[in-house]
């Protein structure tokens, strides 16, 4: 399941998909099949406009991101937090050591202020290696070096170092919960990915306080052509696209309590 979900995505994104159609295109042309051919292409163009030029990647991360809102203010007291991975970029640190930070790494950020605002409360720490080959250091190792690094104790860190998705990350997360005793934690994560992950921890039986960070898109995006950041559009896209496709995927599979968790 693990490898399958990776293959469907590494083919299913918007330029992949737009390069295989342009593929199966020039198959087309080489078979003298003109009408297959032109539809082919005209639909590569369309998924590269849509993508390269336009706002529908932040506006559906938006979507996404809005739909379980950040807190109006900190709360009183603070037992537990458990954070995500995904805020590393493993391979890179794997190579030449340290902690560097991706894209997400505001999820490290806001744990490690919250850990110095409250300094009685445990961070779990929920990510390993999610590559295919399985051959980085995963989230779990990098995040306890940065977690160190600014002070903070490993006697206060539990740490799940073999979660690849979101899915290990909850079912690995409740036993580490109930073998210490820590129950209604944050869950930090990115805004865009809240809305699976509280449905997959629901699904467990884990109840926690939804903790969004790492917000992409402004809150105020509107559907429109924007032709001053292709690469960035494209991202977002992918990046959107990515969160619908795994809801759809472990709502049907019955790993997560419903098709768009909502508060």
């Amino acid at each position: 399941m693990f490898v399958f979900s990776k293959l469907v995505w590494i083919f299913g994104q918007p330029l992949s998909l737009a390069f295989f159609l342009d593929l199966l295109a020039f198959i087309a042309t080489l078979l003298r099949w003109r009408a297959s051919a032109i539809t082919a292409s005209l639909l590569s163009l369309l998924i590269l406009f849509v993508a390269l030029y336009t706002t529908a990647g932040a506006y559906v991360v938006q979507g996404l991101e809005e739909r379980f809102p950040r807190a109006a203010a900190d709360p009183a007291d603070l037992k537990c937090m458990i954070v995500l991975g995904g805020a590393t970029q493993n391979e890179v640190t794997t190579a030449r050591g340290g902690y560097e930070l991706d894209s997400a790494g505001d999820r490290l950020v806001e744990a490690l202020r919250l850990a110095q605002k409250y300094p009685q409360a445990r961070i779990v720490i929920s990510g390993g290696d999610g590559s295919i080959g399985g051959s980085y250091e995963g989230d779990a190792v990098i995040s306890e070096r940065f977690f160190t690094a600014l002070g903070i104790s490993t006697s206060r860190m539990v740490e799940d170092r073999t979660s690849r998705t979101t899915f290990e990350n909850a079912v690995n997360t409740k036993e580490l919960l109930a073998q210490n005793g820590l129950s209604d934690c944050l869950l930090i994560t990115s805004g865009f990915h809240m809305p699976r992950s509280m449905g997959i921890f629901r699904k467990q039986g884990i109840p926690v306080v939804p903790w969004p960070v790492d917000y992409r898109s402004t809150g105020k995006e509107t559907l429109h052509f924007d032709f001053t950041q292709p690469s960035l559009n494209a991202q977002l896209l992918a990046t959107g696209l990515r969160e619908w496709t795994g809801l759809v995927g472990y709502y049907f599979v019955g790993r997560t309590s419903a098709l768009y968790p909502a508060p």
